[in-house]
């Protein structure tokens, strides 16, 4: 009898190695499915709370303070935002987004509820709960981002991000045309504003099973060490683009806060047909442009993007009637629409795949800080403007205007090579 040759035995892999190499994103595979389309509900109704509240200036100026110490509020309660974000980045990169997203969403729908409880602007609660409030949206949005962006290829990266925004603008849309309804006056009460706040902590609770159902099988990510952050940003070194992403911040924070105060000095009642029109022509053109970061490279994609903020921001001063808020709204809408993937896309590629989570949460909380120093500088500029002769308004949308500029040309300044599109090599 002719001995068979004895096959080897079958190796088998460990159920950490079948996830790690079901996690990895394949380019033939790749498609918006379930868990995107989930994610995307939840972000929808996550904004359409957060966009309610972009009335927050009538909650304070019902308590007696001024655009001076809405810029305060608004200012301290990005230091969550930031602290949040800066802490998140291992967290995420070594247990996944699972818990801080759903964490973050209750979180947001406590605040929102503990709001009703506030009587002063001038006490420390109420900036206690905007650093809260803060907080929370940077894990809920860091947190989305991350668990999107970790599901495509590197070059398509930036059009995963940009259509998951589309989200985002579709939020404001329903959210603003909301806050019209429910605040409709040039003069808010107290009723008004409660049920500003209690709608924004339904529709919060609401997004929370889409969340839930869209991270529920997520991969657990391969087990890495902590790294340090200081160290990670001494080796990559991506402190132009993090720039940029203040910049942006700074910009793009400035409808949000101020743009209330600023209709009903000029008698407008209404600011939902601004963000209407902003929304839409975002959606449009993030659509349009959802390619552009991978065909002409990110570096003037992001160019474009801070001189239509800025032009946009001088495109305020000739409005005069509620239909004039339209043309700025476009520049606006267009601008969001392209910077916002580019510079989030351009940040995740500065960094190695095993540290995307922390690149994402790191360029986020640039837009943070922006926000940190531009609400406070804007309402500086329009509380003293007066004591120099100025004009409050038209002084604090120049200034700003005028600092997108020089960021704008610093960054061509210090990125002369240029940078490829997304997937390729750069060239000199």
């Amino acid at each position: 009898m002719i001995p068979t040759a004895r096959r080897p035995p079958r190796r088998r892999r460990s159920p950490q190695s079948r996830l790690d190499s079901e996690c990895q994103p394949r380019e033939a595979s790749f498609t918006y499915g379930r868990s995107f389309w989930l994610a995307y509900v939840s972000n929808s109704l996550i904004t359409v709370a957060i966009a309610l509240l972009y009335r927050y200036a009538d909650f304070v100026t019902l308590l007696g303070g001024t655009e001076f110490h809405l810029g305060w509020i608004v200012g301290v309660g990005m230091i969550g935002s930031l602290l949040m974000r800066l802490a998140l980045g291992n967290y995420i990169d070594r247990y996944g987004t699972k818990f801080i997203w759903l964490g973050c969403t209750v979180l947001f729908v406590v605040v929102c509820f503990a709001h009703l409880a506030v009587s002063t602007y001038a006490g420390v609660t109420i900036y206690l709960l905007r650093i809260l409030y803060c907080s929370a949206m940077a894990g809920i949005f860091g947190a989305s981002m991350t668990f999107i962006s970790a599901r495509a290829p590197s070059r398509r990266m930036g059009e995963l991000v940009g259509m998951l925004g589309t989200a985002g603008f579709l939020g404001i849309v329903a959210g603003t045309l909301l806050g019209d309804y429910l605040l409709g006056s040039l003069k808010a009460d107290h009723g008004q504003v409660a049920w500003m706040f209690i709608a924004a902590g339904l529709i919060g609770a609401l997004s929370f099973p889409f969340a839930w159902l869209a991270v529920r099988s997520e991969c657990r990510p391969k087990t890495v060490a902590p790294q340090s952050l200081w160290g990670l940003l001494r080796r990559h070194r991506p402190g132009t683009i993090l720039l940029v992403g203040i910049a942006m911040g700074l910009g793009l924070g400035l409808p949000q806060t101020f743009l209330r105060t600023y209709a009903a000095q000029l008698a407008i009642p209404r600011i939902g047909l601004f963000f209407l029109v902003y929304c839409a022509a975002g959606l449009i053109a993030r659509v349009g442009t959802r390619r552009w970061p991978e065909r002409f490279g990110t570096r003037r994609i992001i160019v474009l993007g801070l001189g239509g903020i800025a032009v946009s921001l001088v495109l305020l001063l000739p409005v005069r009637a509620e239909w004039l808020l339209v043309v700025p709204a476009i520049t606006y809408g267009c601008s969001h629409a392209i910077i916002f993937p580019s510079v989030v896309a351009a940040c995740g590629l500065a960094f190695p795949a095993a540290n995307r989570g922390l690149a994402t949460v790191l360029v986020l909380a640039a837009n943070d800080l922006g926000q940190l120093v531009g609400a406070p500088t804007a309402g500086a500029a329009l509380q003293y403007s007066e004591c120099f002769g100025l004009p409050p308004y038209p002084t604090m949308f120049l200034l700003m205007a005028s600092l997108l500029t020089a960021v704008g040309l610093c960054y061509l300044a210090l990125t002369r090579v240029s940078v490829a599109p997304v997937g390729q090599a750069p060239r000199a």
